[in-house]
């Protein structure tokens, strides 16, 4: 199974969501998203595959956005604020928090 995520190493829930995946057997592409942010795009298109609004994306000490377009602007500008870490496998794209969520992609 191939597996990306969306990982900031310095995150333990980001760690333990990775090795979740790895003890799977999943062959996983590791994004350092705050060295290689995500788009715009690729944002909005991981929450539709998730099925959340983008605001549901945004970590909780990000700063208040007034709708769905200015959360994906400040995002894509402030990758600092995405929630983590992302998983995205064949079957859809989930927020791993927590960490044993990866286990319903898998």
């Amino acid at each position: 199974m191939q597996a990306t995520i969306l990982h900031n190493p310095r995150c333990s829930k980001s760690r333990q969501a990775l090795g979740l995946l790895q003890d799977a057997g999943a062959d996983v592409t590791v994004v350092d998203y705050l060295k290689t942010p995500p788009t715009r795009d690729d944002l909005a298109r991981l929450c539709a595959l998730a099925g959340i609004a983008p605001r549901d994306a945004l970590r909780k000490d990000a700063p208040a956005v007034a709708d769905d377009d200015a959360a994906l602007d400040l995002m894509a500008r402030d990758p600092a604020t995405i929630e983590r870490p992302w998983v995205e496998t064949a079957t859809g794209a989930l927020i791993a928090r927590p960490p044993e969520r990866v286990r319903e992609l898998l």
